[in-house]
């Protein structure tokens, strides 16, 4: 076991020092976003108020593929399902945003939101008591999407369901909660879900000075996630998880409790995923049941393969890279991008199995030697 799991050791570490000076500089280039917003509209270096609502976006994408990162390049399970905690973090966020809208109650008696009086509800739903509060909400985006990780994790684990198994439940479950969202009954806004927001915390969300909050809010959480992965994975909590990853039944007849392992890691994870979420809703303004999409899992999945599967520098420069890209794509040839985000995939396969950080940890490499 030992030769293996050393060498993805030091793989991981390499990786490590490759991404430290990335890192720098992507958290120096990231912060200038929201200054750059401050100067005049005329000044060379000013960034409209569109680029800091698209680069808060990516953030928050980074925020997904660093807590994929950290289940599939660190532990070896590969989730296709990573939408639906993302994505039920944004509606927790959500519902505390539509309860903000008018009235919030006369005599404490909570006012339905506008789509529940559209189809007629009678009446609040008891599991939307608790989101006219702006931290129960916060909590609950990232108490649900935990919850659901560490029972479906616990019932999945416990019965060694592991490899493209895994897989395939993990994006079934994702898809389920699809199609029950779009459902109008189930006092979710149905397929319109929730928009037309217009405060958090008692200011617009379309002031500059909100969409600034947003944005260094995701960043110092993207930040705390990466430290925080970064301290699991480089003590001994992460050699274990790549021990599994890298030849689980050994682990097992070692004696330790690979569920347990698993089960913490999964449900670290989806919290990870929900708090992306709950962080991406105010600054796009909607959620909507699209978002648990089987496709934007997937999507997910390639931004770490692009960045590096098993570096958590390469799972944030894979989402900032790849969904750099879209933008970009999506506005000159549309038709293209589904095609050229496969091809992408393949490609980085077959080409670059380390993804970019690899290429670049490679060419450090051969810098050294004086190639």
């Amino acid at each position: 076991m030992g030769g293996p799991i050393t060498a993805a050791l030091a793989g991981g570490r390499a990786g490590g020092r490759a991404g430290r000076s990335l890192w720098l500089i992507w958290a120096i280039a990231l912060a200038a976003v929201p200054l750059l917003n401050k100067l005049p509209a005329d000044s060379p270096f000013y960034l409209s108020d569109f680029v800091v609502s698209v680069t808060g976006k990516w953030i928050c994408y980074a925020i997904l593929a660093l807590s994929i990162d950290l289940i599939w390049g660190y532990c070896g399970i590969l989730s296709l399902g990573h939408g639906a905690f993302f994505a039920l973090g944004g509606y927790a966020i959500g519902m505390h945003l539509m309860r903000m809208i008018g009235s919030r109650g006369v005599f404490g008696h909570p006012v339905l939101p506008d789509f529940m009086v559209f189809l007629n509800w009678p009446a609040l739903p008891w599991y939307w008591h608790g989101f006219e509060y702006f931290v129960f909400a916060a909590f609950m985006a990232l108490a649900v999407p935990g919850t659901l990780a560490l029972v479906f994790g616990w019932l999945a684990f416990r019965s060694r369901i592991t490899g493209v198994y895994f897989s395939i439940i993990t994006q079934a479950m994702t898809y389920a909660l699809m199609l029950a969202f779009f459902r109008n009954d189930m006092g979710f806004g149905g397929n319109n879900g929730f928009t037309g927001f217009k405060d958090l915390l008692g200011i617009p969300l379309q002031t500059p000075e909100m969409r600034s909050a947003l944005y260094v809010a995701s960043l110092l959480a993207l930040m705390l996630s990466f430290l925080l992965c970064r301290f699991i994975v480089s003590s001994k909590l992460g050699r274990v998880l790549v021990a599994i990853r890298d030849a689980e039944s050994r682990v097992r007849f070692l004696g330790y409790s690979v569920t347990a392992y698993k089960l913490f890691v999964f449900t670290l994870s989806a919290v990870l995923a929900g708090l992306a979420g709950a962080l991406y809703v105010p600054q796009v303004g909607i959620i909507n049941p699209g978002e648990f999409s089987p496709a934007n899992s997937i999507e997910a999945v390639i931004w770490v393969a692009v960045g590096g599967r098993g570096t958590l520098s390469g799972a944030i420069l894979g989402a900032l890279a790849v969904n750099g890209a879209k933008s970009w794509l999506t506005t000159v040839a549309p038709d293209l991008w589904l095609f050229v985000l496969g091809g992408l995939f393949v490609a980085v396969t077959v080409v670059l199995p380390n993804g970019l950080i690899g290429l670049l940890r490679r060419r450090k490499r051969d810098e050294g030697n004086g190639q």
